[in-house]
């Protein structure tokens, strides 16, 4: 059996090998790319929002079902194992997105096959946290989890960006035609981002196939069993309000966020008119950021507690909402710029270091509140329930944006909804008690 060194290790890789689905795929090459295949940014936008809400419904129904039925049997890894398949085959099947074609709803499946994947294999994988060390140590180990997958994000990135992602004049970062003889007249290099994303995730998970290990399993699955304490842990939820208002606090934040991810490259190209290899960069500065952030937050979550770090980032998201609504190619803050103007370019690069910051040490906090909140035994269950938290409305924030954007005809004005939700979800934040609360009263 490996060393718990290599365990948590092991443990860490998964977020380095699945990061680039979320930063490649999910935000800032092929997200703002299905505009090209697409052509008209805002139907673009309005696609990819209904896309990313039939995801959710999915993982909002399945996961606490499959969470409950893993803890009965105290097996995960065959979990991650079918949800990696997933993963591999979704990202892969992106490869057919040429400009204008006409099987773009085919090219949603396999999105949202491969979304389905990664979503799944990070809720068994998170469940593994709270065995990979002491209670006290858990926002430090999450923490710095979250800063080398999102160090796995900038490197995937600069590869893509580097070798393959061309811009509008056919070349990437470094000046040259995509590699491995890719044709950028049907933007094979950016194309290739889905399988691109699929072999480093094959690669960088052996480690974690090596590495982490799990007992031998309880008993055989007994579906029905698991169902009904699943249903009793639901009904109980009134009687635990801490744990109740987190999942309501992390449902509207959390689905804030994501939709700030997802639609943030689709606003640069739409709004600022910014290219594949422009949005990339961006990424790059976001992601970066991201890394640095969350490896910073482990050590205050450690040292205060999960709560005021989560309540510190909704704050910084919001007002950094009010200021992306405010920017434009036009005017910045209001104030008038000129068509030539980089000012609308560097406030847009500002913010999106705050939001890869923030959201980096968002979700490596939220996380660590999560374990504070479950019950050991019930951990997988827990992490099902928390996905379900943040899938059961994730079709919410896509849909405000998709309804906005589609009323007003644009997509600065679809983006306000999100500052409403995180507000909400800083309210629901005040009856959320963590470890290091309790214990002072």
């Amino acid at each position: 059996m490996a060393s718990m060194r290599k365990r948590v290790w092991g443990w860490m890789m998964f977020d380095w090998a699945s990061q680039p689905y979320a930063t490649l795929i999910l935000t800032f090459i092929f997200a703002p790319y299905f505009t090209t295949v697409v052509g008209d940014p805002v139907q673009a936008q309005i696609m990819w929002g209904y896309a990313m809400s039939v995801s959710g419904v999915i993982i909002a129904c399945l996961a606490p079902v499959l969470g409950a039925v893993a803890d009965g049997t105290n097996r995960r890894r065959p979990w991650i194992g079918l949800f990696s398949l997933f993963y591999v085959v979704g990202a892969t099947g992106l490869w057919i997105a040429v400009p204008g074609a006409d099987n773009v709803v085919l090219i949603l499946v396999f999105f949202g096959i491969g979304l389905i994947g990664m979503e799944f294999a990070t809720i068994f994988t998170n469940a593994m946290l709270p065995d990979l060390g002491p209670r006290r140590e858990i926002g430090r180990i999450s923490g710095t989890g979250g800063a080398v997958g999102y160090a796995g994000g900038v490197v995937s990135l600069l590869i893509m960006l580097l070798f393959l992602a061309e811009n509008d004049a056919g070349v990437t970062l470094l000046g040259n035609p995509p590699a491995l003889g890719l044709d950028p007249e049907t933007y094979q290099g950016t194309r290739s981002v889905g399988p691109f994303v699929a072999i480093w995730f094959v690669v960088f998970m052996i480690p974690f196939a090596i590495w982490v290990t799990e007992t031998a399993a309880r008993k055989r699955p007994d579906v029905r069993k698991s169902l009904g304490e699943l249903w009793g842990t639901i009904k109980g939820l009134p009687s635990r309000p801490s744990l109740f208002a987190f999942l309501g606090a992390s449902m509207l934040y959390r689905d804030a966020l994501s939709a700030f991810y997802v639609f943030g490259g689709i606003y640069a190209r739409g709004v600022l008119e910014w290219s594949i290899v422009s949005i990339g960069v961006f990424g790059i500065i976001a992601a970066i950021a991201a890394a640095i952030a969350s490896w910073l937050g482990g050590f205050a979550d450690r040292a205060f507690g999960p709560k005021p770090v989560i309540a510190s980032c909704i704050a910084v998201l919001t007002l950094v909402g009010i200021a992306v609504v405010m920017i434009s190619r036009e005017s910045v803050f209001g104030i008038a710029v000129s068509p030539e103007s980089a000012l609308p370019d560097i406030a847009f690069y500002i913010c999106g270091s705050l939001i890869g910051a923030a959201g980096g040490i968002l979700h490596a906090a939220s996380r660590t509140m999560m374990v504070h909140q479950a019950h050991p035994e019930r951990m997988t269950e827990a992490f099902g329930l928390y996905a379900l938290a943040g899938k059961a409305t994730a079709f919410v924030a896509p849909f405000l944006i998709t309804v906005v954007t589609e009323a007003t005809g644009s997509q600065r004005a679809g983006l306000l909804p999100l500052i409403v939700l995180f507000l909400c979800g800083l309210f629901l934040l005040r009856w959320v008690q963590s470890d290091k609360e309790a214990s002072r009263q």
